[in-house]
């Protein structure tokens, strides 16, 4: 994944390498001129030459390194960006399921911190690494020609130094990475719990919260210390091994110079390979450990990188879209459809036929887990099945793409979230050319008109801090889908929220809705369906009876509990109008399993 990211800055990061070891060769060259200028301070020669050189070599020195500088963090922040863009367009093309196994907070965390910890990981530490290698390479290779034997004593100490960072490098990266797993699963925890700030403060449940949420920032922390110690461990090690080194350089080139063996300038030059070799085995040090940060943070984006997305095609297009809808064909036709969550739990839906005519009522009811909200992202292409086929128009979805499917829907789902920006983004989310006279109409449909005369600036009053109600949210959405003229309204649960006035003038627009188009509606208070033209009941991700209010009451057991429960009478149904042909049920074979609680 690194590559991936690097690839496209290649020839930067060959520029980059390029001046870091020009760089370093002007480093290099400094202890050999300085061994010059002595000799020649000795020897009665000219000064000019060798302090002329050694003036050029930290001016050009100095500008390579502030060169190297601003490329590689220009580029490390480029990386960071194509690894937000990368995963923030992986997110958003996931599927639903993949989604649904980590928590929003968490996945944001992928997109934040960890791609910062990439910076230097794809940018620095690779060139650093490479880098201190050649200069640490080079160092000794000039230290043993100027003297092999004091070369031997040096090297014994750089590769103990060596051995045992190797030794920690380990053990930094697992307590890294754990550090931040740590850390998204605190966000996702916090997120989570001020999505639904109301019912912990209503349950009293601040306490608790935190102390979760606290748990895993001090997990994070704990893993965090664990670094700086080893880390410390590291550094200390490799700068007392150095200490050690030039200890003993200086005990040994004494002893040689002493005995006539070797030249003082010669020492000298020595002295300053040796202090020299501080930095590229520190910066070695340094780019080990934020290599494996890095790599902790690159593990984590990958699963992203990994994650299943929703194809941009279809499964088997057969060329462009050519519908010729006719009036006996259904819109949507489910065919012996079973469908689940994850393989290692029985699916929710099971073996479910359904037709939709073009224009009508089809409502779904059923006790809690009996597939209706499952139904719905079947239709929707949340969840593709496990088996059987879905079709629009006369189509298999598998014939279209996933927008060619949606452009066709409009959705109301049930806990009817409000997306950032002004309420004219939130009516124009799934129309965005749609003018103030469209935007207006949609909200008197949804019974918004006093609601957005209300609000300080109108269609452009920003929602972010604005408490809608419930019943608000609910009917800003209903005004969206309904902007989009569909030929499916899906309603899950839409009008739970409104009061009994505005319930009623909403169900008139669905009803008036139903007359031109198809409406499909998700309900766990029947007297919002009573009037629809097909009442379809679900048990066990089944159909187990479809048919109108009143033929439902007197054939089918659950659907008479069902209302029961509600306390509502048979007289409470409005007078059924004749409509569209109700939806066809096909009975459903196979063992009679029941899915997931919940869905």
């Amino acid at each position: 994944m690194l590559w991936r990211l690097a690839r496209p800055h290649r020839r930067t990061l060959a520029l980059g390498l390029l001046l870091s070891l020009l760089g370093s060769a002007a480093g290099l060259a400094t202890p050999l001129v300085t061994k010059w200028v002595l000799d020649a301070l000795g020897a009665g020669h000219p000064l000019t030459p060798p302090v002329a050189v050694l003036v050029v070599l930290l001016v050009v020195g100095g500008a390579l390194w502030v060169a190297q500088w601003v490329l590689l963090g220009t580029l490390g922040e480029r990386v960071v960006l194509a690894s937000r863009e990368s995963t923030v367009r992986r997110l958003l093309r996931a599927t639903v399921p993949a989604l649904d196994r980590h928590t929003p907070g968490e996945l944001v965390t992928r997109v934040t911190s960890d791609s910062l910890l990439l910076r230097q990981t794809a940018s620095t530490s690779v060139i650093g690494l490479v880098n201190g290698a050649v200069t640490l390479v080079g160092t000794l290779v000039l230290m043993g020609l100027l003297d092999p034997v004091l070369l031997l004593s040096t090297a014994g100490a750089v590769v103990v130094v060596a051995l045992l960072v190797n030794a920690l490098v380990p053990a930094i990266a697992r307590a890294q990475r754990q550090a931040q797993e740590h850390l998204g699963r605190l966000g996702g925890t916090l997120e989570g719990a001020l999505v639904a700030a109301r019912t912990v403060k209503a349950s009293r449940a601040e306490p608790r919260i935190a102390e979760r949420v606290l748990a895993d920032a001090r997990a994070s922390h704990h893993q965090a210390v664990r670094v700086v110690r080893r880390e410390a461990v590291v550094w200390t090690l490799s700068w007392s091994g150095l200490q050690a080194a030039i200890v003993l350089v200086l005990g040994v080139g004494a002893w040689r110079v002493g005995s006539g063996e070797m030249a003082v300038s010669t020492l000298v030059a020595f002295l300053l390979y040796a202090f020299g070799l501080a930095e590229p085995v520190l910066g070695l040090s340094r780019e080990l450990t934020a290599l494996q940060t890095g790599l902790a943070a690159a593990r984590r984006i990958d699963e992203v990188e990994r994650t299943e997305v929703e194809p941009s095609g279809p499964l088997g297009a057969r060329g462009p879209e050519r519908d010729h809808p006719a009036e006996e064909r259904p819109v949507l036709e489910l065919r012996a459809v079973t469908a689940g969550y994850r393989e290692d739990v029985p699916p929710v839906l099971r073996g479910v036929d359904l037709v939709v005519p073009r224009r009508g009522h089809v409502a779904l009811v059923g006790p809690s887990g009996a597939g209706k909200s499952t139904l719905l992202a079947v239709l929707l292409r949340f969840l593709e099945p496990d088996s059987g086929q879905v079709l629009l128009h006369g189509r298999p979805y598998t014939e279209r793409t996933h927008d060619e499917v949606r452009a066709r829907l409009a959705y109301v789902e049930q806990d009817t979230p409000v997306v950032p920006g002004t309420l004219r983004d939130n009516l124009a989310f799934t129309h965005p050319d749609a003018d103030d006279a469209e935007l207006l109409d949609a909200v008197a449909q949804a019974q918004l008109t006093d609601t957005v005369a209300a609000l300080p600036l109108g269609l452009d009053t920003p929602l972010d801090a604005l408490p809608l109600s419930g019943g608000q949210r609910q009917r800003v959405a209903l005004a969206r889908a309904l902007l989009r003229a569909p030929d499916v309204l899906l309603l899950d649960e839409a009008t739970a929220q409104l009061d009994a006035i505005t319930e009623a003038a909403v169900q008139q627009r669905i009803r008036e809705h139903a007359r031109t188009s198809a409406v499909v509606t998700v309900a766990h208070r029947l007297s919002t369906v009573l009037d629809a033209d097909t009442i379809v009941v679900l048990q066990d991700g089944r159909v187990r009876a479809q048919g109108a209010h009143e033929e439902l009451m007197a054939t089918d057991e659950l659907y008479r509990e069902l209302v029961a429960a509600l306390r509502i009478g048979q007289g409470s149904a409005p007078e059924h109008r004749p409509a569209a042909p109700p939806a066809t049920v096909l009975p459903a074979v196979g063992p009679d399993l029941v899915g997931p609680a919940g869905r």
